[in-house]
């Protein structure tokens, strides 16, 4: 549904209603997963590198912040917050002794199980408006994610997208 409609999704899209509505999505959805996440410590973003630790495993910190999309310096302060909670610890990478993994801790995984559950029914009910079809939903926005991501290697997500425009006719 594009930001002039009147709640009934349309054929008529126009440039930029895309980025208006991500933004709004984005925006509920990241206020909401504050709210319920309030007791993770570090936030949303500190749920978000619990669950890439579990999920994900990346093998050293500088995947980790690859992975979720973090800066270093920030990066390093946010895991300085999660050892100090206990949810995390970093140990020396076996393969580069110079890197440090990241690993959950039982406690880390245990606040991630429960923490999971919020969100789960945060989403539930925020992809209810889609009145079944959040499944397809899902799937297309994680297409999406993953190719930006992927044509990003290296440099901020959205960086690659400037190099899948098509060429303009003449």
């Amino acid at each position: 549904m594009s930001k002039g409609s009147s709640g009934a999704a349309g054929p008529e899209s126009f440039p930029g209603d895309l980025a208006w509505n991500l933004g709004v999505t984005a925006g509920c959805y990241q206020s909401r997963l504050e709210e319920v996440l309030a007791d993770m410590p570090g936030g949303l973003r500190g749920f978000q590198v619990v669950s890439a630790v579990v999920h994900h495993a990346p093998e050293n910190q500088q995947a980790l912040g690859a992975r979720v999309g973090i800066d270093r310096t920030v990066l390093t302060y946010l895991l300085d917050t999660l050892v100090a909670a206990g949810a995390v610890e970093r140990i020396p990478d076996p393969t580069d002794r110079r890197a440090r993994k990241v690993i959950a801790t039982a406690a880390g995984r245990q606040t991630l199980a429960r923490c999971e559950q919020l969100v789960a029914q945060t989403e539930r009910e925020l992809l209810a408006a889609l009145d079944g079809e959040s499944g397809v939903f899902q799937t297309l926005i994680g297409r999406l994610a993953a190719f930006v991501q992927g044509s990003s290697a290296g440099r901020l997500p959205c960086a690659g997208l400037g190099e899948t425009r098509p060429v303009p006719a003449s």
